[in-house]
C-alpha cells in the first residue's frame, strides 16, 4: 500500500533520467562543433551545421503525431524502453562516423526513435498524478531535459579533454544500459478517468483520437500557443552557445557550460515554481494553469531582447537566466493545460501533435539561425522573436478558457 502511494513519483524519478539522456544525447552535437569539425570538414559552414541539426527536428516533428497515436495504444513502458535502447545506440554510432552523410542520416534515425519518448512518458506521469500534484510532476520530469542540456554544453569541454568520439560512445553506452533497467522497474497504468483501466475492448482505434483532436477548437488554440514559443526555445537550446561564443569572443568549450548551465539552472526554478503555482492556483480558480503559463511567457520577452543586444557576460548571463525561469513556467505547464481539454486516452495523441508543431518551429529557426549566423545577424534576430512571444502570450489569454480542472473520457 505504501509503495503503491509512492510509486507516482518512482515513475517520475526513473523517467528523470531518461529524460536527461533524451536531451543530453541530442544536445552534445551543438557544442562539440568545434572538436568534429576537424575530422569532418564541412562541419566548418554553419549553413551545414544548421542543416545537420534541422534534419533531427523535421524528422523528429514528422514522428511526433504518429509516436502520440502508438503510446495511445500500446505500453508506453516498452515503448520508452525501446526509444532509449535506439536513440543510445545511435549516439554510440556516430561516435564511428568518419563523414557529414553519416552523421546527417545517424541524426535522422535519432529523431525517428527520440520522438517516441516525450508523448508516451509525459502521458504515463499524467496518468499516475492527479491536477493536484501533475504540473509539478512534470516540471520535475522537465528538469531531467533541462540537466541533459546543460550537461551538454559539457560535450565541447570533454571533447577537448579526450576526443569527440570517446564522449559519443560514453554518453550512449550509458543509455543502453539504463534501458536494461527500466525494464525490471517501470510499470504501465493505462487509466480512463471515468471507468478505472481500460479492456481490450475498450482501447481506441488506432485514429480514432486523432480524428477528435482536430475538430476540438480548443486544441487548435493549445497547438498554435505550444508552436509559436518553441521557436526561441529551440533556437536557445541550438544557438544560444553560439550567441555567447560570439558575444563574449570566448571559445565553444568555455560559451557552451556557461550557456546551457544558465539556461538548466534557471528553467530547473521555473519547472519547480510555475509546478507549485499552477497546481495550487488551479485548485480555486480553473484557468490557472493559463494564468501561470502566461507569467512565464511573459518573463521571456524582455529576455530575448536582451539577448540579442547584450555583449557582457553579467548582461547575457542575467538575461539567459530571465528567459529559462520564463520558458520554464510555460514548458512545465503544456501537458497540465493539455489535460483540462482532453481526456486520458487521447493525451498522448494529443502532446504528438503538439510536438510536431513545436518542432517545425523549431526546424525553421535552426536552418534560419545558421545562415544568420554566417550573416553576421544572429544577435539580431534572437532579439526580433520577443516580438513574437507577445503576440503569443496575446493569443493565450484571449482564446483558451478551460472549464474543468481535469478532463475525462
Amino acid at each position: 500500500m505504501k509503495q503503491a502511494r509512492y510509486y507516482p513519483w518512482v515513475v517520475v524519478a526513473l523517467l528523470w533520467f531518461v529524460a536527461l539522456l533524451n536531451y543530453l544525447d541530442r544536445q552534445m552535437l551543438s557544442t562539440m562543433r568545434p572538436s568534429i569539425q576537424l575530422d569532418i570538414r564541412e562541419l566548418e559552414s554553419a549553413t551545414n551545421f544548421g542543416r545537420l541539426m534541422a534534419v533531427f527536428l523535421w524528422i523528429y516533428g514528422l514522428m511526433s503525431p504518429v509516436s502520440g497515436i502508438i503510446a495511445d495504444k500500446v505500453s508506453r513502458k516498452w515503448l520508452i524502453i525501446g526509444s532509449l535502447f535506439v536513440w543510445s545506440g545511435v549516439t554510440l554510432l556516430m561516435s564511428y562516423a568518419t563523414g557529414f552523410n553519416q552523421l546527417y542520416w545517424l541524426r535522422a534515425v535519432m529523431g525517428i526513435s527520440e520522438a517516441l519518448y516525450i508523448p508516451a512518458a509525459l502521458s504515463l506521469i499524467a496518468d499516475y498524478h492527479s491536477s493536484s500534484t501533475r504540473s509539478l510532476a512534470v516540471g520535475i520530469h522537465m528538469t531531467g531535459l533541462y540537466m541533459g542540456q546543460a550537461l551538454g554544453g559539457f560535450g565541447a569541454t570533454i571533447a577537448a579533454a579526450y576526443s569527440w568520439q570517446t564522449t559519443f560512445h560514453s554518453f550512449g553506452l550509458i543509455g543502453v544500459v539504463y534501458a536494461v533497467v527500466l525494464i525490471f522497474f517501470l510499470r504501465e497504468k493505462r487509466v480512463s478517468a471515468a471507468t478505472g483501466p481500460l479492456t481490450d475492448e475498450e482501447q481506441p482505434h488506432f485514429f480514432h483520437g486523432l480524428k477528435g483532436l482536430l475538430t476540438l477548437l480548443p486544441f487548435w488554440i493549445i497547438l498554435l500557443y505550444f508552436s509559436i514559443p518553441s521557436i526561441p526555445g529551440w533556437a536557445i537550446k541550438n544557438w544560444l552557445p553560439t550567441l555567447f561564443s560570439n558575444s563574449l569572443h570566448v571559445p565553444m568549450s568555455q560559451a557552451g557550460p556557461v550557456a546551457t548551465i544558465t539556461i538548466a539552472a534557471s528553467s530547473f526554478i521555473g519547472v519547480i515554481a510555475g509546478g507549485l503555482l499552477s497546481d495550487r492556483w488551479v485548485q480555486w480558480n480553473v484557468k490557472g494553469r493559463v494564468y501561470t503559463s502566461a507569467i512565464g511567457l511573459g518573463l521571456t520577452i524582455p529576455a530575448l531582447f536582451l539577448l540579442g543586444v547584450g555583449h557582457s557576460t553579467f548582461f547575457l548571463v542575467a538575461s539567459a537566466f530571465c528567459f529559462g525561469i520564463g520558458f520554464g513556467m510555460f514548458d512545465g505547464n503544456n501537458m497540465p493545460i493539455l489535460c483540462q481539454f482532453v481526456a486520458p486516452r487521447h493525451r498522448a495523441t494529443a502532446y504528438g501533435l503538439m510536438n510536431m508543431g513545436g518542432v517545425f518551429s523549431g526546424a525553421f529557426i535552426t536552418n534560419f539561425l545558421g545562415k544568420s549566423t554566417d550573416a553576421g545577424h544572429l544577435g539580431r534576430d534572437f532579439a526580433l522573436m520577443s516580438v513574437v512571444i507577445l503576440a503569443a502570450v496575446g493569443m493565450l489569454l484571449m482564446f483558451l478558457r478551460p472549464k474543468v480542472k481535469d478532463a475525462a473520457d
